[in-house]
């Protein structure tokens, strides 16, 4: 293999909890709800699909299942999607909602699966190039940067930047051109068989990892380093 790309969300990085989510917010705007109600509200918004990197909405409302499906193409949808799904919760101020969607792209939203570090180290030592192919309506790179795995990356194609979303083939072609790898000598790493496995259709591998939450999975990623080997 000469490249290996992976996606973001459920794969090297993981959302908070929605209650961790909720709580962070609040506690910044300086209001607190009792424990029942803050663990009501935090389902309610979970449910909702309204955490972005987190559970899928149970239903999207019909009035925001077009722009639901087409959220990952510009910053603009993506923040209309999650807020519109939010804004179906009642929370104590409605500036919340827009509060909610600015905590979840800090990176002190997202914590790394304990071998996300150590699998993209060793990549880099076997000289082997590393891509992030992400659907996302916002800049991921301080995240990675903030954990310190920003310096074993090499490029990163964000669907908001290229109006192309997962899994059309031509965001993972982007990244292969972008690495000078034949899609061909790729691997893709990702948690999602429909959005990740688009990357086929280019004949690049894929390989698929469980979307569960950190302490859960703490090796999921080191397969990978057995799919990709040496380069030659």
């Amino acid at each position: 293999m000469l490249a290996v790309l992976f996606d973001f969300s459920g794969t090297l990085f993981r959302i908070e909890s929605a209650e961790s989510w909720l709580s962070a917010v609040l506690d910044a705007a300086g209001l607190a709800l009792d424990p029942a109600a803050l663990a009501g509200t935090a389902r309610a918004l979970e449910e909702a699909g309204a955490l972005p990197g987190g559970a899928p909405p149970r239903r999207v409302p019909d009035d925001l299942a077009e722009l639901w499906r087409i959220r990952d193409r510009s910053a603009e949808l993506h923040r209309a999607a999650y807020t519109g799904l939010s804004r179906r919760v009642p929370l104590p101020d409605p500036a919340l909602h827009d509060a909610l969607y600015e905590r979840h792209m800090t990176p002190a939203a997202w914590s790394p699966y304990p071998d996300a570090l150590g699998v993209l180290r060793t990549l880099r030592e076997r000289g082997i190039a590393v891509g992030v192919v992400s659907n996302i309506g916002w800049d991921l790179r301080p995240v990675f940067r903030e954990h310190g795995l920003d310096p074993y990356v090499d490029t990163y194609v964000l669907s908001y930047e290229h109006g192309i979303q997962k899994p059309d083939p031509r965001l993972f072609e982007k990244a292969c051109t972008r690495l000078g790898a034949d899609p061909r000598q790729v691997l893709m790493v990702g948690d999602s068989r429909h959005a990740d496995g688009g990357a086929s259709a280019l004949g690049c591998r894929v390989h698929f990892v469980d979307h569960l939450p950190v302490a859960e999975r703490p090796d999921g990623l080191r397969p990978v380093l057995d799919l990709v080997g040496r380069p030659d």
